[in-house]
C-alpha cells in the first residue's frame, strides 16, 4: 500500500520493527480490556504476518500507525472487511482501531480515522462504512461520534465470536456512515 501520511501521523503497512509494539498492544490488559483474548508472542506474531499479507493484497487493513516526526509505531487504525459478521452484507467494511495507552487521548485515533473514511470513500468509493464496540467501551464510541458515525441501534448485535465465558462482552453497539453524510460533512467543514 502507499503510505498515508496526515498532519501528525503515517499510515503504513507493518514492517520487523513494529513486533514488540503489536504484541504489547495485544497482550495489555488496558488496551484488550473489551476483548475476550489476549495474544502471546507468537499469536501477536501470525496475527502481523496475517495483517501484512492482507494489506498488500487488498491496499488497506489494519495498518500500523507512525508518529511522523519520531517514527515510533503507536498501534493500528484502519479499514477491515466485516462481511463474516451475521447482521453484515458481504462487502461490509468496518473502521476499527488499537493504540498503546500512553498514546490514548492525543486524538491520534480520529486523525487517522478520518484520514482511512477518506480513503474508503474517495478511493475505495464505498457507499458506506461502519463500525462497532462493546457496549461499555465509550472511548470507542466516542470516537465514532467524532467521526460523524451515527449509532444504529436496531443493528446492535450479540457478536458472534465472543465466548459465552465473557457474557460482559457479547453485546456491541453499531455505527455507521454513509458516503452521502460524510460528504455533506466535508462541504460544510469547507
Amino acid at each position: 500500500m502507499t503510505p498515508i501520511n496526515t498532519q501528525r501521523l503515517i499510515l503504513r503497512n507493518w514492517r520487523e520493527a513494529d513486533r514488540d509494539l503489536f504484541h504489547r498492544i495485544n497482550s495489555d490488559d488496558r488496551v484488550m480490556a473489551f476483548f475476550p483474548f489476549r495474544r502471546n508472542r507468537a499469536e501477536a506474531d501470525a496475527k502481523l504476518d496475517e495483517l501484512r499479507a492482507a494489506i498488500e493484497r487488498d491496499g488497506f487493513g489494519w495498518t500500523a500507525v507512525e508518529i511522523a516526526t519520531t517514527g515510533q509505531c503507536i498501534g493500528f487504525v484502519g479499514l477491515n472487511r466485516a462481511g463474516h459478521l451475521p447482521n453484515l452484507s458481504d462487502d461490509a467494511v468496518e473502521i476499527g482501531w488499537r493504540l498503546a495507552p500512553e498514546f490514548w487521548g492525543h486524538g491520534y485515533v480520529t486523525e487517522a480515522a478520518s484520514a482511512w473514511l477518506d480513503f474508503g470513500f474517495e478511493t475505495l468509493k464505498l457507499d458506506e462504512i461502519v463500525s462497532f464496540a462493546v457496549a461499555d467501551n465509550h472511548r470507542s464510541t466516542a470516537v465514532m461520534q467524532r467521526l460523524g458515525m451515527k449509532r444504529d441501534p436496531a443493528a446492535d448485535f450479540d457478536h458472534p465470536d465472543v465466548p459465552g465465558s465473557h457474557p460482559h462482552l457479547r453485546r456491541h453497539v453499531f455505527y455507521r456512515l454513509s458516503r452521502k453524510d460524510w460528504l455533506q460533512a466535508k462541504r460544510a467543514a469547507l
